[in-house]
């Protein structure tokens, strides 16, 4: 197995007003720690992305961040910090942001983090080891038109946590997917829900997309452990409760008798939620990492204008100080 086998090329072209990001995401074997991971060439959260957009100057690779998320007893840590396209280098099999940086090695990822927390300032530094137990080499379209795909690299695998920053020691179950696309998110959809959950054969994978105009798209995919990607009917849509602070609509597709209910908030923020539910697929009782994402409710000014708390923008390169670029100002 090699990145050659299904990995999406870390150097692989980028549309202007476009983006490319890599995910991956763990739960901890005892069930006290998960994480998420993603790395964005073209931040598509970004308020200064989208101002950029607006003037004109949509270079993907001037907005680049790793965004790393910790979640466990002692609380939740939570970094993305964007940087510029001088803090920016990447071929087919390692991609470099500021101080951190993931590269294919043999048969594991692996990505060295070293970034600053917000909106309180600590240290996350250390490793995270993605070992697969197969590459798919399958992509699916999200949209009718076919700009935005999303690859379910390794819908199945171990990951190790090794950091010194926080002093932490984990393994648990793991995915790892790739998103990339030729125009802003919030062009193209209303809102989404995905999931992704680990069964005894693989991975049972669920996208629930709706369009600015169109029909609404779902997809259902089950993987085995080799890498065989089969569809199976999706199940119907099953509300589940909106969160606690924010109110963002979640739902997920389960069977009528899966009783899909929350199991843990992850974030809660405006326009996009992140959880753990308890539901059941192809037959089994699981627990899965589910993605609310309104993007209507992102697009929104005063979204926008919150946004800079959570993710500052460094100027200069990695060891030059901490210089940030002012959030630029809404549209007219």
């Amino acid at each position: 197995m090699s990145a050659g086998d299904g990995f999406p090329g870390f150097d692989r072209p980028v549309a202007r007003d476009g983006y490319a990001w890599w995910y991956l995401d763990a739960l901890s074997d005892d069930g006290q720690h998960a994480l998420t991971v993603i790395v964005f060439v073209g931040s598509v959260f970004s308020p200064y992305y989208a101002g950029a957009r607006r003037r004109g100057d949509g270079d993907p690779a001037h907005h680049c961040a790793v965004n790393v998320a910790l979640y466990g007893a002692r609380g939740k840590r939570w970094c993305l910090t964007e940087r510029g396209r001088g803090q920016l280098a990447r071929d087919a099999t390692r991609l470099r942001i500021g101080p951190s940086a993931v590269r294919w090695d043999a048969d594991a990822l692996v990505v060295d983090v070293d970034e600053i927390t917000v909106p309180w300032p600590s240290r996350i530094r250390g490793r995270i080891t993605v070992h697969p137990s197969a590459l798919t080499g399958h992509t699916a379209a999200l949209d009718a038109a076919g700009r935005h795909r999303w690859s379910p690299v390794a819908p199945r695998a171990r990951v190790e946590v090794r950091l010194r920053r926080p002093g932490l020691a984990w393994s648990g179950d793991g995915y790892l997917d790739s998103n990339a696309g030729d125009e802003p998110l919030e062009r193209a959809f209303r809102c989404w829900d995905w999931s992704r959950a680990s069964v005894r054969d693989g991975a049972a994978l669920l996208y629930d997309v709706v369009p600015h105009g169109g029909a609404r798209r779902t997809l259902a995919l089950a993987v085995d452990r080799h890498g065989a990607v089969q569809p199976f009917d999706a199940p119907p849509p099953a509300r589940l409760a909106s969160t606690p602070l924010w109110r963002i609509r979640r739902a997920t597709l389960a069977p009528a008798d899966a009783n899909a209910a929350i199991d843990r908030t992850l974030e809660d923020t405006p326009f996009y939620a992140r959880s753990t539910l308890r539901t059941r697929l192809l037959g089994e009782t699981v627990t899965a990492m589910h993605e609310s994402l309104d993007l209507d409710r992102f697009a929104r000014r005063w979204v926008q204008m919150l946004l800079p708390f959570r993710m500052p923008r460094v100027t200069r390169p990695h060891g030059a100080g901490p210089a940030r670029e002012p959030l630029p100002p809404p549209a007219r």
